[in-house]
């Protein structure tokens, strides 16, 4: 028996508008349709046609007015087509964001924290004695000035050295990250999409660098045929082209990307479901699509070698467990020193916020 239902105390005492509700699958629905809208909606209108998400109060035109005038969608004067804004493409981050790295368990705060302290960022509540080499702005004077009343006194007020007292203060270090998606045919592949979820993690991972780390860089870059740079904005219009796997290409780019960043502390995150299938040599695309071909695979493990002489660990996300890409992965990490993660779609998110998170305390 179902029993009563105290509406007033559930989702935090709070009732969705009908809009809100909308807005939740509308931004599901356009991860899955690559940032149109129109195809977004029309979806929307089957939903609500089988499970009946309006009604007469509330309509679909009355959402779709809604998000015009909230700034979400805009329509073109001359084709009449909607298409999404700057302001939808934060939200759907967020929102990925939020259903990704939103559940995970509370831990001890952090911003890039080391282990070690000295004239750093950040002041912390430790004091010591004043050393050579200290910042000026280090000391308290407040507690100086006690130690010098302590050891000589109030009738002839003298201040040395020895009195003098510092805070200590906390380094806050700074990362460079890449993060290498993998947009061929295979991630779409036998009806399993693979590229909505490695979507969301890499959106996620732009949102949480921008609002909680604003100090690093986020470079994102995707693979074919061939390797090429985008833009954090471009995320949700992602999507899979009738490619090989360029592996090398990708690790290439990453590394010359990496390169231009001044900061010691970098790392390269790689999204794939499938082994490497081709490569540039001679400038032809070199392919083979049948097992590991040895030509291929020793240039991403010599890539892979250029990557740890350089201090730049590459952590790879599979998100799928063919047999030759374990067997490639396994060569792969050990050649990098990395680490790789056997995962499903689901659990992708949360494997990518962990090991982000970890290997910066790691490594500082």
């Amino acid at each position: 028996m179902l029993g009563y239902r105290f509406t007033q105390f559930t989702d935090n005492g709070e009732e969705k508008s009908p809009f809100e509700r909308l807005f939740e699958i509308f931004m599901q629905l356009l991860n899955y349709t690559s940032g149109d809208v129109p195809e977004a909606l029309n979806w929307l209108n089957e939903l609500d046609r089988e499970y009946k998400l309006t009604n007469d109060s509330y309509t679909m035109a009355d959402f779709i007015k809604d998000l015009k005038d909230r700034g979400f969608i805009r329509e073109d004067n001359n084709t009449g087509q909607f298409s999404i804004t700057p302001k939808t493409e934060q939200a759907i981050r967020k929102n990925a964001l939020n259903e990704l790295f939103g559940k995970m368990k509370k831990s001890r705060s952090g911003n890039h924290s080391t282990r070690f302290t000295g004239a750093g960022d950040e002041l912390t509540s430790e004091h010591r004695e004043f050393r050579f080499g200290d910042s000026p702005d280090q000391i308290s004077m407040t507690d100086s000035i006690r130690n010098a009343q302590i050891n000589h006194g109030i009738s002839e007020f003298t201040l040395g050295e020895e009195d003098l007292e510092v805070k200590e203060k906390e380094h806050k270090a700074q990362t460079s990250t890449v993060l290498m998606i993998d947009i061929s045919h295979s991630m779409i592949l036998y009806g399993e999409d693979r590229i909505t979820p490695a979507k969301k993690v890499a959106m996620a991972l732009a949102e949480l660098i921008r609002t909680r780390y604003p100090k690093d860089t986020l470079d994102v870059l995707v693979f074919g045929d061939d390797a090429w740079q985008i833009e954090v904005k471009d995320l949700p219009y992602l999507q899979v082209g009738p490619y090989h796997t360029n592996t090398p290409a990708g690790l290439e780019l990453g590394m010359n990307l990496l390169r231009r960043r001044k900061n010691p502390n970098k790392q390269l995150f790689m999204i794939t479901d499938g082994k490497p299938s081709c490569m540039l040599e001679g400038g032809r695309l070199y392919k083979n699509s049948y097992g590991l071909d040895r030509r291929i695979v020793n240039r991403c493990l010599n890539l892979a070698s250029s990557c740890r002489k350089l201090k730049i660990p590459i952590t790879t996300f599979m998100v799928a467990e063919d047999p030759y890409l374990r067997s490639f992965i396994h060569e792969f990490s050990e050649a990098n020193g990395g680490k790789a993660y056997y995962t499903s779609l689901k659990g992708l998110g949360e494997f990518v916020l962990e090991d982000f998170e970890r290997n910066r305390k790691k490594r500082m």
